[in-house]
């Protein structure tokens, strides 16, 4: 595609702008990959969207009507129907309903049984979206018989990249007894503030050993 300016080529274009700044044709082309000799990407996918009258035919053009056009081969042709049917999944296959956890009861049925009867300390992170739905469950750190990794950079760094809107932090006290120390308390002070600095909500803070727990926001420690 030499004869087109490198910003407007469209894997160049991809990568600079995003998917939406692409019109149909290009994101075809950028799927088609490498043209043929006299024939570039953006042209075969023009060809293809003229075939099937519009881009909304793509997805009924088979293979064989594919492989008919001049530069698009058997690997091309099951891209373009791989693509389109995994276009059709995202349509017809409804997302699974995130689990809400409401109280603090109700999330340490969740984590006592993955986190809370280890010999070391670990410590971990609950991401949140905006209704306290969860979205996932991200272990943060393994300490010694008696200290860990936490704080407060790695458990918002965590959120951000999963785009949390609140979070709880949990960890386990090897000793069975989840009574908060000194420690747990100045570290759910540090993690609120933080949290207040870049805008995630720190819901709690839970302390899980051995069958008990013990949430900080109950006990009235922040």
């Amino acid at each position: 595609m030499l004869d087109v300016p490198a910003h407007d080529r469209p894997r160049e274009k991809l990568d600079h702008s995003g998917p939406e700044a692409l019109g149909s044709n290009e994101l075809l082309a950028v799927l088609i990959g490498h043209g043929t000799a006299g024939v570039n990407a953006l042209t075969l996918a023009n060809r293809l969207i003229e075939l099937a009258g519009g881009v909304h035919g793509l997805p009924r053009l088979h293979r064989g009507q594919l492989l008919k056009v001049a530069g698009i081969g058997p690997v091309c042709a099951g891209r373009i129907q791989a693509a389109m049917e995994l276009g059709r999944r995202t349509l017809l296959t409804r997302a699974a309903e995130r689990l809400r956890c409401q109280t603090p009861h109700e999330l340490a049925r969740l984590l006592l049984p993955r986190f809370g009867t280890y010999p070391v300390e670990r410590c971990g992170v609950v991401l949140l979206d905006s209704r306290h739905r969860i979205l996932a469950t991200r272990l943060i750190s393994v300490g010694s018989l008696d200290a860990s990794l936490a704080n407060p950079r790695e458990v918002f760094r965590e959120a951000m990249m999963g785009g949390a809107a609140a979070v709880v932090v949990f960890h386990n006290h090897p000793s069975g007894d989840p009574t908060p120390s000194r420690d747990d308390v100045v570290l759910t002070a540090r993690l609120r503030t933080a949290g207040a600095v870049i805008g995630i909500d720190l819901v709690d803070h839970m302390i899980l050993a051995d069958g008990h727990y013990c949430s900080m926001k109950e006990a009235g420690l922040f």
